[in-house]
C-alpha cells in the first residue's frame, strides 16, 4: 500500500488544477460565509462540482489529516483491533475513509453515507487513485441525515468527523446511539472548539450509555475532570500547504494547525495510557513542564527533570496528544 496521505494530497491536487482558479475562489468565499452564518454547507455550498472541488481543496487535507491524527490515537489504545468493515456517515469525499485505512491497513470494504450528489461523485473520483482496498472500492450511498442512522450489516468501525455541528441536539443523540448498536467501535471528531467539545462530551455519554467502553483519548473511564466553561479538550495537527490551498486561503505561510476534539467508544479490549498530554508541553532547558490528563482521574501539572536522564528524554520528544508514559517508559 502507498502512503495515503501522498496518495490523497495528490487526487486533490490533480481535480484542483482541472478547474478555474477563479470559480473555485468564489465558492470558497461563499462556504466562509455559509459557516460563519451556521447555514447547513451542505445544502448551500456543496450543490455544484465547482463547489465540491473547491471544499476538497479548501478544507479536505485538514480535516483528513485531524482525523487520521485520531484515528491513530484510538488505534494506539487497541492495540489488537484489525477492523474489517468500515461505516462512515456524513462522509462528504472521503476524507475520514483515507484517514481510517490509513489508521487500519486491515479494513477491507467501506460503505459511506452523503447527502451531496456531487461530493459522492467527487469521492469516488478521488477514492479510484488509492492503493488500499478499503478506499479504492469504497461503496457510496446518498443519505440525508435526519435521524438514526438505518439499520444494516453490524460493521467492526462506525466513523463521522466534522457533522454533529450540522445537527441539532436530539438529532446528534440518535445518530451517535445508532452508530453505537450498529458498531463495536466507533470514533467521532468535531472541530477543536469550546462547542466542539460540548458536542463530544455529549456523544461520549450517549455512547457509554451504549455499554461502550471510552479507548482515546480518555486515560479512563470516568467523567471528564474539566469543568465546563473554564477550558476543553482539544488536540492540534500541522500540515502542511499546497500551492492551491495558500492561494485559496490568501495565506502566506506554508502550514495550517487544524484543532479537533475527538472520542473513540469500543467493545473491544482498550489498553489507554496513563496519561494524555493536553497542551503543548513547555520545554525549557533542564525542565519538561507536561499538562497531563489522568487515570486518577484528574488534570496535573508533571514535571520531569533532565536528572530522570531517559524519562527526561522521552519528555523531551513528548507532543500535545501523545500518551504519557511512552509505551517504553511505562515500566520505569
Amino acid at each position: 500500500m502507498g502512503n495515503l496521505n501522498s496518495e490523497l494530497f495528490a487526487a486533490i491536487d490533480s481535480v484542483a488544477d482541472g478547474a478555474e482558479e477563479h470559480e473555485l475562489a468564489a465558492s470558497v468565499q461563499e462556504l466562509m460565509r455559509q459557516y460563519r452564518s451556521r447555514v447547513d454547507p451542505r445544502d448551500q455550498v456543496l450543490a455544484s462540482d465547482t463547489d465540491v472541488v473547491a471544499y476538497a481543496a479548501y478544507r479536505l487535507p485538514a480535516t483528513f489529516s485531524a482525523a487520521r491524527s485520531a484515528f491513530e490515537s484510538t488505534a494506539s489504545s487497541m492495540p489488537g483491533f484489525a477492523p474489517d468493515t468500515h461505516l462512515d456517515v456524513g462522509g462528504g469525499m472521503g476524507a475520514a475513509v483515507w484517514a481510517a485505512s490509513s489508521a487500519w491497513p486491515s479494513l477491507r470494504s467501506t460503505t459511506v453515507l452523503e447527502q451531496s450528489t456531487p461530493a459522492i461523485r467527487l469521492g469516488r473520483r478521488i477514492a479510484r487513485r488509492s492503493t488500499a482496498p478499503a478506499v479504492r472500492g469504497s461503496e457510496w450511498e446518498r443519505f440525508r441525515l435526519t435521524g438514526a442512522v438505518p439499520d444494516g450489516p453490524r460493521v467492526d468501525l462506525a466513523t463521522m468527523s466534522y457533522v454533529l455541528n450540522e445537527l441539532p441536539p436530539q438529532v446528534q443523540e440518535d445518530v451517535v446511539r445508532s452508530l453505537a448498536r450498529r458498531a463495536g467501535t466507533v470514533v467521532l471528531v468535531e472541530p477543536g472548539t469550546p462547542e466542539g467539545y460540548e458536542r463530544i462530551i455529549a456523544a461520549r455519554a450517549v455512547l457509554t450509555s451504549e455499554g461502550k467502553s471510552v479507548a482515546a483519548p480518555c486515560p479512563h473511564g470516568h467523567a471528564c475532570p474539566i469543568t465546563p466553561g473554564e477550558d476543553w479538550c482539544h488536540f492540534s495537527e500541522r500540515l502542511n500547504r499546497s500551492g492551491i490551498q495558500r492561494r485559496l486561503k490568501f495565506g502566506t505561510l506554508g502550514f495550517e494547525d487544524e484543532k479537533y476534539s475527538f472520542v473513540a467508544a469500543t467493545s473491544e479490549p482498550v489498553e489507554r495510557p496513563v496519561g494524555r498530554v493536553l497542551r503543548h508541553p513547555h520545554k525549557r532547558k533542564g525542565l519538561v513542564s507536561l499538562n497531563l490528563c489522568t487515570d486518577a482521574p484528574g488534570i496535573e501539572e508533571r514535571l520531569v527533570s533532565k536528572r530522570q536522564g531517559r524519562t527526561y528524554r522521552a519528555a523531551r520528544k513528548t507532543e500535545w496528544g501523545d500518551g504519557w508514559p511512552p509505551p517504553e517508559e511505562a515500566g520505569h
